[in-house]
Parts: structure tokens; sequence; C-alpha cells
């Protein structure tokens, strides 16, 4: 069966595809595009994304993603910084008033009635570029940092990850993703280079997205741990929709913390775990579950070590927790200073400041972030309590402020869709937690504040915290 890319509007073979890539590409070579000129991608998930990726690949850009909500004082800021010298976006995406930029609608009208002058995509000009991708992290817990990276590096680490999952050519791949964030992007080039089929979804119109599912045969569903969520109580109240979940083989997570409750749901309901993972733009993909083993991150990818050390650097035995550090040939070259200079990265072990265990079987547990809290005489990590209350059936993030009495004030927020009263969740977590653990202030949301990569937004619960 030949491969395809499914759309809401339109349904293409892969090959078909990739001549619309190459179309595109001579319409950017008209405008100056070529071999390592820096190009701003700013756009939503669509056909017209990813027939431009491959283009700017095809021309050997170095491609600077960025997220087509990003707001524009920091879209300016990012362009200045990559000395990006033209800009593709949708109509809609933020753009200071006087920016210059070529909608991909443009792009579209431009190449369409043309013949290609090659015959297939050829990305080793791209492959050798150092920079061949500037990606920015989330910004979760601060401002984002501009990640450069190796195209090479970067298509070699997803050969792994389809290794180690077991994506085959018969897949329908199905990414409830923004495209512009290292998960995102690489479903869509692991769907290109398996020579898969893709779905490309309205991943924030899960109705959607899950009616495409069903339509398309989705067999493998990447999404959020807050996507699965969502999705799980969609087909409770709508089941039209369940068929899509039913039919899925694999169900993929990341991006977030996974809550053990929520897997047991999906156990229970389809008889499938939702098969955790665990990486970074930074580092790219590390770890993964798979059905064979479906515990936990999984095992580490083939090429790739990871090790758990203590406060001192001395590696842990099997079942302590401590910081993880990973060595890996797939990681970024450096990051971008203001300036932008190359700011390289140090060859070898590298921190990624996550605690986490590797058990018996070298499976690999993160915990959260090494973000300890002095309060009341104890050392706290608030994840680990954030974990420890989820898997009690408690889903809470905690955001410390500081206390001259007591070290630290802990603020927990509770999503609870029923909306509960506070005094209720304070009187369940004082059950759950020490008493050193306990909440200072509880706050009941009916769903936690989330960033664009689908992650808790730490900054709004910061802020929220402070009122």
């Amino acid at each position: 069966m030949s491969a395809k890319i499914f759309a809401p509007d339109s349904v293409r073979t892969l090959d078909d595809f990739e001549r619309d890539a190459l179309l595109i590409a001579q319409v950017l070579r008209e405008q100056g595009v070529g071999p390592a000129e820096r190009v701003t991608l700013k756009a939503g998930n669509s056909p017209a994304w990813m027939a431009t990726l491959l283009a700017l690949m095809h021309l050997g850009a170095s491609i600077v993603l960025v997220d087509q909500q990003e707001h524009a004082e920091e879209t300016r800021r990012i362009i200045l910084r990559t000395g990006t010298k033209l800009v593709l976006c949708d109509e809609d995406a933020p753009l200071d008033a006087g920016q210059e930029a070529l909608h991909l609608y443009e792009l579209l009208v431009s190449a369409a009635g043309r013949t290609p002058v090659e015959e297939r995509l050829d990305i080793e000009t791209w492959c050798d570029l150092p920079d061949g991708l500037i990606m920015w992290t989330s910004g979760s817990t601060g401002s984002p940092k501009g990640v450069v990276k190796s195209g090479r590096k970067f298509l070699e680490n997803l050969r792994r990850n389809a290794a180690q999952v077991g994506h085959r050519e018969d897949d329908v791949l199905l990414p409830l993703l923004p495209f512009a964030h290292q998960y995102g992007l690489s479903m869509v080039l692991i769907a290109w280079l398996v020579r898969c089929s893709l779905v490309i979804a309205p991943y924030r119109r899960l109705d959607r997205a899950l009616t495409m599912a069903a339509e398309s045969d989705a067999s493998v569903i990447d999404a959020t741990p807050a996507s699965y969520r969502s999705m799980l109580n969609l087909v409770t109240r709508k089941p039209a929709l369940r068929p899509a979940l039913d039919a899925a083989r694999m169900f993929c997570v990341g991006a977030a913390p996974l809550d053990a409750p929520l897997v047991e749901r999906y156990v229970g309901e389809f008889g499938r775990p939702l098969l955790d993972s665990y990486g970074s733009t930074e580092l790219g993909n590390i770890a993964f579950a798979t059905p064979e083993n479906p515990v936990a991150c999984g095992r580490v990818m083939d090429g790739i070590r990871l090790r758990v050390v203590d406060d001192e650097g001395r590696t842990v035995a099997a079942g302590q927790a401590g910081e993880l550090e990973v060595d890996t040939p797939d990681a970024m070259e450096g990051q971008l200073a203001e300036d932008g200079t190359l700011v390289p990265l140090p060859e070898g072990w590298q921190r990624t400041g996550d605690l986490g265990y590797l058990d018996a079987d070298d499976n690999l547990y993160v915990l959260g972030r090494k973000y300890a809290v002095h309060r009341m005489g104890y050392t706290l990590y608030p994840e680990l309590i954030e974990r420890s209350a989820a898997a009690k059936g408690c889903s809470v993030r905690i955001v410390a402020l500081p206390d001259e009495r007591r070290g630290a004030q802990l603020v927990f927020f509770v999503e609870d869709d029923e909306g509960r009263e506070t005094a209720y969740w304070r009187e369940r977590l004082k059950d759950l937690l020490a008493a050193y653990e306990r909440p200072d202030r509880v706050v009941v949301l009916d769903r936690f504040p989330l960033n664009r990569n689908g992650k808790p937004d730490k900054r709004q619960l910061e802020r929220l915290a402070q009122e």
C-alpha cells in the first residue's frame, strides 16, 4: 500500500507530496534560498508546513523553527538573533507590523502548474550542516533557548527511535502535537524516513482528530498526557469516537510527566498501556517503552548511554534515585548566544537536571526535575511529591514560594473537573502526604494551564500562586 499524507481537506500519496515539495523548492530557490541560508518557518501544522520543511531540507537551508503562536516580540528577537533573511509563515502568524514575510499560501500558488526540474529530494547538503535545525525549548521554566542541531544527527536519532519503537511501512501515524517542537517534528520525519502514512490532524480539536483517526485507520497515536486524558473523556461522552482508539496498536506519550492512574485507565478501557518516553530538545530522543517492554520510559536506545549519579557525581545502584546524565552522539551542536554565535556543547556526559533511576532490567523511571525546596528542616522535591499524590489519584502541581519562617510555602494546584471544594482536597492531601509535605494553600482548577508544547505552564502557575 502506498504511503499517504492525510489532511482535513486532502489526501495525497507520499510520492505526490514529495513532488509538491520539489516545486516549492523551485520557488524558494528563486527567492534566493540556497545552502546554509537561514530561513525562519513559523506556521501551524499543515501539509504546506510539511512540504515547505522538506523543500528547505532539499535546498540545504538552515531551518529556524518557530511555534506559530509565538509572540511577535519574541519572534522578532529570534529573527535578529539567527540572522534570518527570509520568514515563511501562515497569514495569521503573529509578526511585527513591519516584518516582511512570505506566506505559505503564496508558495503554493507560485508552485502550482510547474513541472519539477529534479526527480527526487536530496538532503545530503542539509545533513552536513551543523545548524540544519535551530529549535527553541518550550520555556516552561524560563526564557526559550536556541538549540542548534545537525541535520544528520537529528535524522540518525529518529532512525534509532523508529527501530526501538517498531514503526513500520504499513503504519499510519497520528501525532497530536505541534510540529515545530522536538516531539511533533520527530513524528513527521519518522513517517518520511520509514515511508509510512501520516495524519495531519487539528490537535487542538481532539474530536475532529479522532474522527480523522478512524477514517484513516491510524495505528500509532502520539500525544501528551493531557491530550490522552481529554481523549478518554471525549470517548466516554461520545462513544461514536471510540473506534479510533480501539483500532490503534500503540499509544505513545511524551513531553510531560505521565501519571500511573491514567496508564491504568487506558489498560482497563483498551487493553493497551500508554507507552512513555524520555528525551529533550537539547539531547534528542533517549528512551522509549514499547509494546514488548511497556515499563516506565523503557530502555535507552542503542548507541546512547545513560547513568544515574548522586550529588558527588558517583554512579548509584539500580533502584536508587539520582540525577540523570546522558552521553549521546545525537546531542545538539550547542546553544545560540544572544549575539547569534554558537556556544558549543562539551563532549561526553551531559547533566540533564532530571531525577530518576534505573531498575534491575535497565528500565528508566523519570521522577521529575532536580529542583529542591528546603522547608521545615527537610529537603523536598516538589515533582516527587506531585508523582506521589498522582499515584494515589490526586493530580497536583506545586509552586514553592519563599517564606522566612518555614523556608518555603507550598501552593498546591489541584486539577479537578468536578470542581470539589478546597476543603475536600486539603483533607485528602492531609491523608496522602507527610506533615512536612502538606500544602500551605490549595487552589482547585478544572484543568491545568498548558504551554504551546502541551506541558503544564509553570510560569502561569507561579503567577497564580502569587495572587
